[in-house]
């Protein structure tokens, strides 16, 4: 999620630079068809001057609630502090998107000298004494005010944001806390840009067509083009990118050469030069134990958890080591297999990690006579945002048009307008789906602007997926497939969101529910009924036959033992840091294989984020990547519901639709979930859906 500089969740100080108000784009409402950011009238010059303008216009906000003489109202305190900062919400919206998905040296540059000014701009808020006692009085007498529950929950949620960013502290443990929030929000992005730098700065250039042996022909040519644009013509190259790592140590025959690019993917930030990010880290970490203890906590984690479904750290390392002692016996019995078939090869070779995706491709074809190879020509990705698209219709009675005209960042970006089944509009939807150096990897959902009452949202999915190479379009493997439905449910829950408040609406609910609306929708991605809606062969256009549906289906919990294990192994690592009561000595390459020595987490496999690139725990998800798992006990009882009565049925969807997707943060999490449920989610389908009971 994006780093917000609203009232509800950042910050920064009175500065002072020369604007154009009169052709800054962002100081006014954007004057384009749907409201959406004119991204070719944008320059660099326009972000600095329109942060120091939102920031005045805020703060002149702010003085405007404190001066009212009027008795605190709801009104006149919290909802004019959730609509306090139009100019912020705009650059913001654009600024931040933009330093994920399409960066470049000004921007990572403006980045860094902004973040310590927006950090003070926020502490100036919520440190604000007589702000604090102006939404204090109105907190106090909630119980009398007769409000929705929907505002009692945005009162509750900006109050007690308050009181975790230090208003109730003395003035010395203020002054210590704006210091610290000040050098975390410049830590972080040193962090996030060094292992950007590091992907990017990593080539496996091949040039001998022998060490191409295994790769299919799709995955040389893309790896040709690469090299080509590179200026390696007549060369092969492969990178850190998902899209280009995973198939290369999927079908690479060249050991070595998957041991070079496995190696160089797990040792990202761990060089000891400029890229470095032990020495962050251990100082991210040290600055966040030292805030959560000045706000009365013991640990980071459980300053975190407080408001989250897990409210401590007890109850998440319970739940983790729990599904540990499922996961890591499968992941043995898988790692024992592919080790015999190594055997039977002949070489007297031991499995290592980098062996593991090779082997497991062949043991697929071995087991269920199946090869990714064989089904990647049915998930066209065009077909595949197409499948999931109608899949929203059926459920929901959504639909998306592509609109031609729509300012775009890059010409690979492309927009639709969601409607309603009445014909009123949803949103605005951009989609963003091949990675390039400007983009830091992985899937994510974002917003350009929230919703609140009439005002729609712009709502963002930015992926990382195979490029079309020559007359070959994208061609998705299964884990994409599955990532574009997850990042498509993030954007539903944006899009259907019908709160009159942007602090409740949308995705702003807890780390630990987000994911539910994501995550069930990957269910209805291998559903037979669905594939048939989507899956067609990019050449013939033939439907994808009964006899590859089976063995998809066959092959789902094919595999789960080692991605559940190192999804675990990342969630404890997590955890164990923010554990932390004191970092005194602290490495945390050694504290990690530590870490993963106790929980017995075998040579074969790492956590899927190793300490020196775990990015989500420098955004939004530090003591929360348990969250994924957390949330997929919630999504697999879920969908029971929809097996129940059939996975379109228009009743069990519109009570999905009701309870969860537009309600956003207006009430307990658990409550949502058991209005549309009916009771509190179960454990066993998750472990059945992944096999591991």
């Amino acid at each position: 999620m994006k780093r917000s500089i609203l009232i509800l969740a950042a910050s920064c100080m009175m500065y002072s630079c020369a604007t154009q108000t009169d052709t800054n784009p962002f100081l006014s409402e954007f004057q384009t068809p749907n409201g959406v950011p004119p991204f070719d009238q944008i320059k660099l010059e326009h972000y600095e001057p329109a942060f120091m303008k939102g920031i005045d216009e805020q703060n002149a906000n702010i003085e405007a609630i404190i001066d009212n003489p009027e008795a605190p109202t709801f009104e006149n305190v919290i909802v004019a502090l959730d609509n306090s900062s139009p100019i912020l919400d705009r650059v913001g919206g654009v600024f931040y998107n933009l330093t994920e998905a399409e960066t470049n040296d000004g921007l990572k540059a403006l980045d860094m000298k902004l973040a310590p000014i927006t950090s003070e701009h926020s502490d100036n808020i919520y440190l604000n004494e007589s702000l604090f006692k102006k939404v204090a009085a109105v907190y106090e007498q909630k119980e009398s005010l007769q409000l929705t529950r929907e505002q009692e929950r945005l009162l509750e949620k900006i109050y007690k944001n308050f009181v975790r960013a230090g208003a109730g502290l003395p003035a010395l443990k203020q002054e210590r806390l704006r210091e610290i929030n000040k050098q975390l929000s410049t830590l972080g992005i040193a962090f996030s840009d060094h292992v950007l730098n590091e992907n990017n700065a990593f080539q496996l250039l091949v040039d001998k067509e022998e060490d191409l042996s295994g790769l299919p022909q799709w995955f040389r040519e893309s790896a040709a083009a690469e090299a080509k644009a590179a200026g390696h013509e007549g060369k092969w190259l492969f990178t850190l990118q998902n899209s280009s790592r995973l198939p290369f140590l999927q079908y690479a025959d060249n050991r070595a050469l998957r041991e070079q690019i496995y190696t160089a993917y797990i040792n990202r930030g761990n060089h000891d030069d400029a890229n470095d990010n032990k020495k962050v880290l251990t100082d991210i970490m040290t600055l966040r134990l030292e805030k959560a203890q000045l706000l009365g906590f013991d640990c980071y984690s459980n300053f975190i958890l407080d408001t989250k479904m897990a409210k401590n750290k007890d109850n998440v390392m319970e739940f983790l080591h729990n599904l540990w002692s499922y996961a890591l016996p499968k992941a043995k019995a898988e790692a024992a297999e592919l080790q015999k078939m190594m055997d039977a090869e002949g070489k007297g070779e031991k499995l290592a990690a980098w062996d593991w995706w090779y082997y497991t491709e062949k043991l697929r074809k071995a087991k269920y006579n199946l090869e990714e190879e064989e089904i990647k020509p049915y998930f066209k990705l065009e077909n595949v945002r197409n499948g999931a698209f109608a899949v929203a219709n059926k459920l929901y009675g959504i639909t998306l048009t592509k609109l031609e005209n729509t300012p775009v960042y890059h010409p690979d970006v492309e927009a639709f307008e969601v409607k309603d089944a009445d014909g009123s509009q949803l949103g605005i939807f951009y989609v963003d789906y091949y990675p390039r150096p400007g983009k830091r990897g992985g899937a994510w959902m974002n917003n350009y602007r929230d919703q609140k009452g009439d005002i729609r949202p712009i709502i963002c999915n930015v992926c990382s997926f195979t490029k079309p190479v020559g007359d070959t379009p994208s061609l998705l493997t299964l884990d994409e497939v599955e990532t574009l439905f997850h990042e498509f449910g993030h954007a539903l829950h944006g899009l259907l969101t019908k709160c009159h408040y942007a602090g409740v609406s949308g995705t702003s609910v807890v780390r630990d529910f987000v994911e539910l609306p994501s995550q069930i929708n990957e269910h209805w991605a291998m559903e037979p009924e669905v594939l048939r809606m989507y899956a067609k062969h990019y050449q013939t256009g033939e439907t994808i036959p009964d006899s590859l549906i089976e063995k998809i289906l066959k092959q789902s919990t094919f595999n789960q033992g080692f991605m559940t294990t190192e999804l675990l192994a990342a969630a404890i690592l997590d955890m164990n840091l923010h554990n932390l009561t004191s970092t005194e000595g602290l490495d945390v390459v050694a504290y990690e294989k530590e870490a993963m020595d106790q929980l017995g987490l075998i040579p074969e496999i790492a956590p899927r984020y190793r300490t020196t690139y775990f990015n989500h725990i420098i955004g939004g998800y530090a003591a929360g990547y348990y969250s994924y798992s957390w949330a997929n006990v919630l999504d697999n009882d879920a969908y029971e519901a929809f097996k129940e009565h059939g996975v379109f049925d228009p009743a069990t969807a519109m009570s999905f639709r009701h309870n969860i997707l537009e309600k956003g943060d207006t009430d307990d999490p658990m409550t949502l979930y058991k209005n549309f449920r009916g009771a509190e989610p179960q454990l066993e389908p998750m472990l059945k859906n992944r096999g591991l009971k």
